[in-house]
């Protein structure tokens, strides 16, 4: 075969090493199990730990007044789920070592007069001592107790006067009516969790050719570098593909995820995706040419990026400007917002052709460096 015949691009060659790394992947069932069920593993830990929502915060209440207000206020607090209501103290020191040893989050106190001064229309301040060490708790408790409170005051306002408020408003929730954090959390997980997997599991591909001296012979055949790259990476694409499907399901079935949109355009979606971060992990492998250096690249070059920068955990319009410009490489940014997007919102292709349209340069991209960086030696 001539040279120039040796650098068109061959299906039929293609297909042969992707058969070859298949049979590879056989071979090492522990690595094959693991493909398989780590995802589901992972999708189902963090989703079940990881979430915003704050409840049952513990609460301990001091009351001077002892008055029927006060105790319906506390029954306020408490019936409204947020609150779990440790225990009632008789002095202030008391609540604050009950902070300090972290038996309670916040402390309730209610003055002396506070009835009275409820009833006369004066202002009756409560006081709340919250544990600042944990800043997110606190800050989400702090605004339940400034809604309970205003809520409990326009109530006893109002009762005796049969006045309706001068203002209501009747919120609807859309996409996330019981605004659960799982919702928001979970669909978002498929994306980091795929990022980190798919790139681990093609890091080891052409490095494990270099170690075990079989790059060599792979150098001798007429196979080019299109054929190399695409042929070890169509077997981990269908693993990967599997990967996706069973967290999807996991998701829906599992955590009682809503899935509001197209399947098709998922699935689509999640084969740019998958193609754009296996190949990321495939050039690593071929330019560090070590398994273990290959692995810890392709960790670092995924996890962090992906779970920081993504918009899975933190927004990315708080962010400074240069990391909003940065996360524009991350391709777990796309797929998080169409993650979401065809969960929750069930957008189609004429929302989310943008994300789309991110996750194809760079898959394109990434998959033309990998096959131009790729150099066989000859022997």
């Amino acid at each position: 075969m001539s040279h120039a015949a040796s650098r068109r691009f061959n299906a039929t060659r293609m297909l042969a090493i992707a058969k070859k790394e298949w049979l590879q992947i056989r071979r090492d069932g522990r690595s094959l199990g693991l493909a398989f069920l780590l995802p589901a593993m992972l999708l189902y830990l963090f989703g079940a730990a990881i979430t915003t929502d704050v409840e049952d915060i513990r609460l301990v209440v001091l009351d001077h007044d002892h008055s029927a207000e006060s105790r319906a206020l506390v029954d306020a607090f408490v019936q409204s789920g947020y609150f779990r209501l440790e225990s009632r103290i008789d002095r202030l020191e008391q609540a604050e070592d009950k902070i300090l040893r972290g038996d309670a989050r916040i402390a309730l106190v209610v003055p002396e007069r506070f009835a009275a001064d409820l009833k006369a229309g004066r202002p009756a301040p409560l006081e709340l001592l919250l544990d600042g060490a944990d800043a997110s708790t606190a800050t989400v408790a702090r605004g339940y107790a400034d809604a309970i409170a205003r809520s409990f005051s326009d109530k006893v306002r109002l009762s005796g006067r049969h006045l309706a408020p001068p203002v209501t408003a009747q919120t609807r929730v859309w996409f996330n009516e019981t605004l659960d954090s799982t919702a928001k959390v979970v669909p978002g997980l498929i994306a980091v969790i795929m990022s980190i997997i798919s790139a681990m599991l093609t890091s080891l591909t052409i490095a494990r050719e270099w170690e075990r001296g079989t790059m060599e012979q792979l150098a001798a055949t007429p196979v080019g570098r299109a054929e190399l790259v695409f042929g070890k990476l169509l077997p981990y694409l269908g693993i990967a593909l599997i990967d996706v499907a069973m967290s999807l399901a996991c998701c829906v079935y599992l955590f009682d995820v809503p899935f509001r949109g197209s399947l098709v355009l998922f699935a689509f979606a999640s084969l740019v995706f998958l193609g754009g971060v296996l190949a990321l992990g495939i050039f690593l492998s071929a330019t560090l040419k070590a398994q273990l250096l290959a692995v810890q690249a392709s960790i670092f070059a995924t996890y962090m990026p992906a779970l920081l920068l993504s918009g899975f955990f933190y927004s990315l319009q708080s962010m400074p400007v240069a990391l909003q410009l940065i996360s524009r490489a991350i391709p777990a940014r796309y797929f998080v917002e169409i993650t979401r997007g065809v969960f929750l919102r069930g957008i189609g292709l004429e929302v989310i052709w943008a994300p789309l349209l991110g996750l194809g340069i760079f898959a394109t991209v990434m998959v033309t460096l990998t096959i131009r960086t790729f150099r066989k030696e000859l022997a």
